[in-house]
């Protein structure tokens, strides 16, 4: 995602009809804060107004609710709205703003987003190039690529992938987000080693996921690590409750 702090806003955006409009309706006020906030939004994710959480993962009502703070009615309430006043379309499920390359710069916002592409090439390049296990050159810390992960949630991906490597069973869609990809082999190890709240462990991480927008390369591993984290981590040495998401990540 390109790196931009600005979009642009007319400043007679008020006097126009269709806000005026809207301003005037019983929930008038929260539904221009909530334009202000898609707009901020689709600045964010820089694609040529397109919202979304990742490519994969569209916006839902109750995502826009979470983000925004508001009510899942005055959220509902505004995208239909906005879409009747054709101030956005619905594409693929993803939210777009209709007028957005009118008003903003976006040979601007192409070239920031072209300048990202192209840091990104160079670092996949240099690290193609840099020596790998080699005890002569250590790699640093300056050599690692920033990414957010979870270590030990990995050790086990590592595991699982040497067990699996021979033979890849197919992934299925789970969760309420439909982002938690589990075999059929998965989903029963995952049944037979917590028999009383699997279903719920999935949810969990359904929800951490969309709400975060983090990523896993195996769900199953990411599950059993958190299961082994909340044993220990059920209550601090103080008896402060430890079992809060934000508090492992």
């Amino acid at each position: 995602m390109a790196d931009v702090k600005w979009i642009k806003i007319a400043v007679d955006m008020f006097d126009n009809r269709k806000i005026k409009q809207i301003g005037s309706m019983p929930e008038g006020d929260s539904l221009l804060l909530m334009w202000v906030q898609l707009l901020c939004l689709a600045g964010n994710v820089n694609d040529g107004g397109f919202i979304y959480l990742t490519k994969e993962i569209p916006y839902t009502d109750e995502m826009l609710a979470t983000q925004f703070n508001k009510p899942i009615s005055t959220v509902r309430l505004a995208l239909k709205t906005f879409e009747q006043f054709g101030m956005i379309e619905i594409i693929n499920n993803m939210i777009f703003l209709s007028s957005w390359e009118k008003y903003q710069s976006t040979d601007r916002l192409a070239t920031i987003r072209e300048k990202d592409r192209e840091r990104k090439r160079r670092k996949r390049e240099a690290e193609k190039l840099s020596p790998q296990n080699s005890t002569e050159c250590p790699r640093t810390s300056m050599d690692v690529p920033r990414l957010d992960i979870d270590i030990e949630g990995d050790i086990d991906i590592d595991k699982d992938k040497n067990k699996s490597i021979s033979k890849k069973s197919p992934r299925h869609k789970h969760g309420e987000y439909q982002n938690v990809l589990l075999s059929d082999d998965d989903l029963d190890k995952l049944k037979a080693e917590f028999p009383s709240d699997w279903d719920q462990r999935i949810q969990r991480l359904s929800e951490y996921m969309a709400s975060s927008g983090k990523s896993y390369k195996n769900h199953l591993a990411t599950i059993r690590n958190w299961a082994r984290r909340d044993k220990p981590a059920a209550k601090s040495a103080g008896g402060e409750d430890m079992t809060d998401l934000d508090k492992y990540f």
